[in-house]
């Protein structure tokens, strides 16, 4: 009989989670406490279990809520690296999940294997990152900046009722620069993902009035 590990390679899941700090978008990552790349940082992640995971997204999840606490409500599948050099174990595939969060929601304890957390520069994260998960952040942020440069709206890291210039905001935090006022304004104009309420909030010049998400509100549409 042929060795198990020999028809199947190692499965994991990682997930760039998402949010916004001080107008700054940031990662989640987590500095390894095993080998192999013991110290290094790398995107939360975790090996696939059959017996306890219905799918990958469900694998995604169960990684975020056991290595940092965090449960969210947008989580998406990005792509699959593979290759017999990425990972010192052996010949492995790794699909990468996106995911964002509102910043107050995050409740990130160092819970399994992991020694430290830190909320990292998206663009610039300042370490030399396990694996490939350097490439990974490099595709999971293209791919945020490209859903909301086609007008996809990031609410899931605003609070539940927000003003539309938090919206902007958070728009050119992601993007990496800032946007008209008033073409922003006319692209929200009768947006369905939008619901206004009958809520203000003291602005710098006059009171500014309050947003939710609309019923059924997609990032990923």
């Amino acid at each position: 009989m042929v060795p198990s590990e020999t028809l199947f390679p190692l499965v994991t899941v990682d997930v760039a989670l998402f949010t916004v700090i001080d107008d700054s978008l940031r990662v989640l990552l987590v500095q390894r406490a095993l080998e192999p790349e013991r110290r290094r940082w790398a995107l939360p992640g975790g090996m696939l279990k059959p017996a306890l995971d219905g799918s990958l997204e469900a694998a995604a999840r169960r990684v975020l809520q056991r290595k940092v606490s965090v449960d969210v409500a947008h989580l998406e599948e990005v792509c699959t690296f593979s290759g017999a050099d990425r990972d010192p174990r052996g010949w492995s595939i790794a699909v990468l999940f996106c995911a964002l969060l509102q910043k107050d929601q995050v409740n990130a304890l160092v819970r399994d294997k992991v020694e430290a957390l830190e909320w990292a520069d998206a663009t610039n994260p300042g370490h030399r990152m396990a694996f490939d998960h350097a490439l990974q952040l490099q595709t999971a942020l293209a791919r945020l900046r490209a859903r909301v440069a086609a007008k996809a709206l990031p609410l899931h890291m605003l609070p539940e009722r927000f003003t539309l210039t938090q919206l902007q905001r958070t728009c050119e935090a992601i993007l990496g620069h800032p946007l008209d006022k008033s073409a922003f304004r006319r692209r929200l104009k009768d947006s369905p993902d939008l619901v206004e309420l009958d809520e203000f909030v003291r602005g710098a010049q006059r009171p500014a009035q309050l947003y939710r998400a609309g019923d059924g509100f997609s990032f990923s549409g």
